[in-house]
């Protein structure tokens, strides 16, 4: 099976979400502040590579982004985080 464009870009911005995830597990455990740096530098580098694949996919329509919440669904989402209900 040939991958065309579309699944290619689609696999690469989920390799790159996974890496960001492994990246801010990695600097909250380590200690070492040269370390924990470096890590954000390439923690940084890494989001702006998936900004930038992003607004290539939302370009060439191979990303719809879902429909803006309204007022409600936010004020409903905030009440969540600050009652007691989670």
């Amino acid at each position: 099976m040939q991958m065309n464009e579309k699944t290619m870009v689609a696999d690469t911005l989920t390799g790159i979400n996974g890496e960001l995830v492994r990246y801010g597990e990695m600097i909250a455990q380590t200690e070492n502040k040269e370390l924990k740096q470096t890590l954000k530098q390439f923690r940084n580098a890494c989001e702006q590579s998936q900004e930038d694949l992003y607004n290539i996919a939302r370009e060439k329509s191979y990303y719809v982004p879902a429909a803006k919440a309204t007022q409600e669904e936010i004020a409903h989402v905030k009440d969540l985080f600050t009652s007691s209900v989670l």
